[in-house]
């Protein structure tokens, strides 16, 4: 089996040639798509392929990943993001995997490792990832934003681990691209609503935030909406209360959550609300309850390092620092475990 290295790129030249180099002799050719770069990775690109694509900008990574898949001529694609490196451990299993590679498995799934780094956007350090695609069965990705594979295909599990070396917070690049599709088409799919809610929470700002309010408030009207996802809505219109100082806005989504079972992120954003308005006692016992008492729906640190800071400050605030020593010290310990 021949694999096609399928990559889409834009002002990638401190980065581009690592992660090539990694995937050298694993690849059978190299199309690389540039969405327009002003500095020279198409330089470098050249260096490698001569299979080099320009592809205007629209704001939509589905379609510039299948623009890429479209040039691909091999057995299996392999899409590969700049920012990825393979190391020699892995490589030797992708060579493995490669040999035993007949055709009858359509999708192999690796591990995306390394996922916190920078401050990005991601719950977990490791978690599985569709990878590897066979390319006669014509896959096309969609959402514009976290695009996924539409079909339902045969996949395979595989142990290799892709070394993510993220250079930067991608939070404000997705958060402006979940709004462009929202002007787009109206509205995003149900599977990236809590996608954009979690961006919101781990890295948006205050702008952000007042940016999606529109859209959120407009999700509550959708009767058949499921269950989760409109907990998730009620928490992002809620921080967004918090952040535009509307008491009653946010305790009227604050307690449509906690009528029904209550989560992390609900209680967090109390914690912080009764934090600014000085009331130490009613702040602590929030974020204890974000800490202990609840689980988080989208947003694990909302159940780990919020509320325990929370605490942290609020303890030290109140002149108790053996407890406040004591939350570091299991903030400390909780880190350690991530």
């Amino acid at each position: 089996m021949t694999i096609s290295l399928c990559m889409i790129v834009k002002n990638e030249e401190k980065i581009l040639a690592r992660c090539i180099d990694s995937l050298t002799g694993i690849f059978d050719e190299a199309i690389i798509v540039d969405t327009g770069s002003s500095d020279s990775t198409k330089e470098i690109a050249l260096k490698y392929t001569d299979k080099v694509y320009d592809f205007e900008w629209i704001d939509d990574f589905a379609a510039a990943r299948n623009f890429a898949m479209s040039k691909a001529t091999c057995d299996y694609i392999y899409m590969a993001d700049a920012d990825e490196v393979l190391d020699e451990e892995n490589r030797e299993k992708f060579l493995r995997l490669k040999e035993a590679l007949d055709g009858e498995v359509e999708v192999v799934q690796m591990n995306y490792v390394n996922q916190l780094q920078n401050g990005s956007v991601y719950n977990f350090d490791k978690e599985p990832r569709a990878k590897l695609y066979l390319r006669q069965r014509q896959f096309k990705f969609v959402d514009p934003v976290h695009e996924v594979v539409r079909e339902l295909p045969i996949v395979y599990d595989s142990d290799i681990d892709i070394i993510h070396l993220q250079q930067e917070n991608h939070a404000g690049r997705d958060l402006k691209t979940f709004r462009k599709a929202i002007e787009k088409d109206g509205s995003i799919s149900s599977r990236l609503i809590p996608m954009y809610a979690r961006e919101l929470l781990l890295g948006g700002s205050n702008e952000d935030f007042l940016l999606a309010e529109e859209y959120f408030e407009s999700l509550l009207s959708e009767g058949t909406m499921d269950a989760d996802i409109l907990r998730a809505v009620y928490v992002v219109l809620a921080q967004t209360a918090l952040i535009k100082k509307d008491t009653a806005s946010l305790l009227k989504y604050a307690l449509k959550d906690i009528a029904s079972e209550g989560c992390s992120e609900m209680c967090s954003i109390l914690g912080a609300f009764f934090e600014t308005r000085g009331d130490l006692n009613e702040a602590a016992m929030w974020y204890y309850n974000a800490r202990y008492e609840t689980a988080p729906i989208i947003n694990l640190k909302s159940n780990r390092e919020v509320p325990l800071n929370g605490l942290i400050r609020v303890y030290e605030a109140a002149g108790a620092y053996e407890l406040a020593a004591e939350k570091k010290k299991e903030l400390k310990e909780t880190e350690e475990k991530i």
